[in-house]
């Protein structure tokens, strides 16, 4: 029964840190990503698609994105998605394709991105400490209704504190190794 428990609480401790790493994707680093347009609707015949699902999104160098709708009709819907989309850029239309020139990140602009992960990163520490949370009901409840006795409710509560720090610790990593990519220069 607590073996289910810890079981549970590392694959939703494990999900808070995939979690994270997508919301990293949505930060810009030195080189431009594909995955910053990740997210964005096209109306496509009054359906609203991913872009990625009508066009092919290319980065052919470090400050460069290419989007080539595989109808052409579509490059003025993809241009409009992109400007509501406000992802800090202004499209080029050149009537076949859209293409997307990001300026070089300033000291500034690579401080807040820095910022804005470690806002995501702690966003994540607190859904992995709710999750802790939950799992310390769980055993309690067992305790309570006298399913485990005192000294494995004690073990229990502890192998969760356990299990808790080494996914802050892994949270932590994962900021430092991302924060390490976006200060580069």
């Amino acid at each position: 029964m607590l073996e289910e428990i810890y079981t549970e609480t590392k694959e939703h401790m494990e999900k808070s840190i995939e979690a994270l790493r997508r919301d990293y994707k949505s930060l810009r680093t030195g080189k431009v990503s594909t995955s910053i347009l990740d997210g964005i609707k096209v109306s496509y015949y009054g359906t609203p698609t991913e872009l990625n699902q009508v066009a092919s999104v290319l980065s052919p160098d470090a400050t460069t994105i290419v989007i080539s709708p595989w109808e052409k009709n579509l490059v003025q819907d993809i241009e409009k998605a992109i400007n509501e989309a406000n992802i800090g850029v202004n499209p080029n239309n050149d009537g076949e394709a859209v293409k997307l020139y990001f300026p070089p990140m300033t000291v500034e602009q690579r401080h807040e991105a820095a910022k804005q992960a470690k806002g995501m990163t702690d966003n994540a520490k607190v859904a992995i400490r709710n999750v802790r949370k939950h799992a310390n009901d769980k055993v309690k409840v067992l305790h309570k209704d006298k399913e485990i006795t005192d000294d494995e409710n004690k073990k229990a509560l502890d192998e969760i504190q356990k299990i808790t720090d080494s996914y802050v610790t892994k949270a932590d990593d994962t900021f430092k190794n991302k924060e390490q990519e976006i200060l580069t220069v």
